[in-house]
């Protein structure tokens, strides 16, 4: 099977600075890397505990500026060995794709999104980091 982990769960903040901040003073995760996205709006920022395979908390600024008060988690991601052959093989089920086409980020990862059944947000993510 392609799918091998958990990759992330996505977290839509309103300042990046100010989360990645938090998220290494109050609950101890080290921030691991920024990247904006390809779309030249977004920047995404990947924290974790510095484990090898962990699952990472990605903090998500600029995707909408009216968060709910509570907050907004975004997305579950999941890794993927081959992301091509993912998006062929979804495409053929009776998913409702969120993505037309895969999206490549700057640092070469890539990733498309598709709805699960209550309409939540799925990702299958090929990372280009370990």
């Amino acid at each position: 099977m392609a799918r091998t982990r958990l990759e992330h769960v996505g977290v839509m903040v309103q300042s990046l600075e100010t989360s990645i901040r938090f998220y290494e003073e109050i609950v101890g995760l080290t921030h691991k890397e920024t990247v904006p996205h390809s779309n030249g709006v977004i920047r995404l920022a990947f924290l974790g505990f510095a484990e090898q395979g962990e699952t990472e908390l990605e903090l998500i600024e600029g995707y909408n500026p009216s968060l709910p008060q509570e907050g907004k988690v975004h997305h579950l991601a999941f890794r993927v060995d081959d992301v091509e052959e993912e998006f062929a093989r979804i495409r053929t089920l009776d998913v409702k794709l969120i993505d037309q086409e895969i999206t490549t980020l700057p640092n070469g990862s890539r990733y498309f999104f598709f709805h699960g059944p209550d309409g939540e947000w799925i990702e299958f993510f090929q990372s280009t980091r370990a």
